[in-house]
């Protein structure tokens, strides 16, 4: 699977920065424009990860709301994309880890959703990045803050899981 596009190419990226450090309007309008670009790859993201429309919605509003707080001090040691990528990850997983147990999936997931929605969180987020985002190793590794290495591994292990969970129907 090829990897897709970023989400922002380079100068988007700087342009939204340059808009942050300018603070007032053009902070606003950086803001603005940052959310619309990642609205929908963060909802998809979170929708994978937590199995409910309202908990996908509720943990791309906590991200966003983060990432937005962030870019002030945000260093630049990934691309932006990834960085948000990372904080969308973490807010669907607090976000599913607060529903109460028993709580139905939005609507019932059948055949390969219903086995993704088995799969612990770890294995079904390596997936979710790589087979629904279509990142590569080098950005799953920076949003999951592992080694590159790490990836296949983890990736492999999670097909296996999932494959297992095929079987569970």
């Amino acid at each position: 699977m090829s990897a897709r596009p970023p989400l922002l190419s380079s100068a988007e990226e700087a342009e939204i920065l340059a808009g942050v450090k300018a603070g007032g309007a053009a902070r606003r309008a950086a803001s603005e424009r940052l959310c619309r670009a990642l609205g929908e790859p963060l909802l998809a993201l979170c929708l994978h990860l937590t199995g409910r429309r309202a908990d996908a919605e509720d943990a791309t509003q906590e991200a966003l709301v983060a990432v937005d707080r962030g870019l002030p001090s945000f260093r630049g040691e990934a691309r932006l994309g990834t960085w948000a990528y990372r904080i969308a990850l973490r807010a669907a997983l607090h976000v599913r880890a607060r529903r109460r147990d028993g709580e139905p999936l939005d609507p019932e997931p059948r055949g390969l959703a219903a086995a993704m929605a088995r799969l612990p969180a770890e294995p079904r987020a390596v997936l979710s990045l790589f087979a629904v985002e279509g990142l590569s190793h080098a950005e799953i590794a920076a949003i999951l803050g592992v080694p590159e290495g790490t990836v296949w591994p983890r990736l492999h292990a999670a097909r296996r899981l999932l494959v297992e969970s095929l079987g569970k129907k």
